[in-house]
């Protein structure tokens, strides 16, 4: 499986987040990336969000650190771990600024960039950034059209409902040949949109048991059918695991993610300090026998 992690203080979610993540500091970040990367840990990743409203904060979290800033940052520790925007949101930006800005960091990392995406939620922030939101799913359709057809060309063209280009040059652009695009969500469409448009699907906020139903239904559509590489599913852990006190528990939660088709997780840890957090990668990849 793909083992990622959650990376601790780049995002703080409300009853979400160790107490040691308020005043961590970016230098804790670099030492538990690059532990996590001599480890062999496929991934980590770092959300985005520009502007939450105070009273949504409380419940969203507020804070969120900027992916580019820092994967671009943290590409300068380490060597093979790759950096997955989980997820960047989709209507707040052109997809040859996407195209231009994160090729630009896979170039950067050496070609180790996962570009997570989302069609997004918070009404407020799209107002603020003047960006649609009421047709913003078929935007988001639109935009993974364009960024396939963008991500690694000099020359980008691309012809769609919302976005229309030629004539340009993107460079630099993604080292990669093709960016894995992950999409994130917890609908039904999402789904669909990862199967006709990605990579992989990153869902959050739904029990195994949901993911698993929605899995069966989406393997008998035709979009499934037709597609020529498998699809990524990469599940998060509803409950943080602990593999020093609980392995036999983490090695079932992770093994009941395989049955229902994962291919990979995004983990969160019990830790109460960035040591502690160190000390429970070690104990996961010598269980997962990385």
């Amino acid at each position: 499986m793909k083992i990622g992690i959650v990376t601790p203080v780049l995002t703080l979610l409300p009853r979400a987040h160790a107490t040691w993540e308020e005043t961590g500091t970016f230098a804790d970040v670099v030492g538990i990336v690059r532990e996590a990367d001599r480890l062999g840990y496929h991934h980590c990743t770092c959300s985005e969000h520009v502007a939450i409203p105070v009273e949504v904060a409380e419940t969203r979290g507020g804070r969120y650190w900027d992916p580019l800033a820092t994967f671009g940052a943290l590409s300068a520790h380490t060597s093979t771990i790759k950096f997955a925007a989980h997820v960047l949101v989709l209507g707040y930006h052109h997809p040859l600024a996407i195209a231009k800005r994160y090729g630009t960091l896979d170039a950067v990392t050496g070609g180790r960039v996962i570009l997570g995406v989302g069609v997004g939620s918070l009404r407020e922030e799209f107002e603020l950034l003047a960006a649609p939101f009421d047709d913003r799913g078929d935007r988001a359709d639109d935009a993974m059209r364009a960024l396939r057809a963008s991500l690694s060309e000099r020359e980008p063209e691309y012809r769609g409902r919302y976005y229309d280009f030629t004539g340009f040059v993107v460079d630099p652009h993604a080292q990669q040949a093709r960016v894995p695009l992950w999409v994130g969500g917890r609908t039904a469409r999402s789904l669909r949109r990862a199967v006709e448009l990605g990579d992989g699907w990153v869902p959050f906020g739904l029990r195994v048991s949901e993911i698993d139903d929605m899995l069966r239904r989406a393997r008998e559509t035709e979009a499934w059918a037709a597609r020529v590489e498998p699809l990524d599913v990469l599940l998060q852990n509803e409950h943080p695991l602990d593999p020093i006190d609980e392995p036999e528990r983490v090695a079932g939660a992770l093994a009941r993610f395989a049955e229902i088709g994962a291919t990979g997780a995004n983990v969160r840890f019990v830790h109460h300090s960035a040591a502690h957090f160190g000390e429970q990668l070690s104990a996961l990849a010598e269980l997962m026998a990385m």
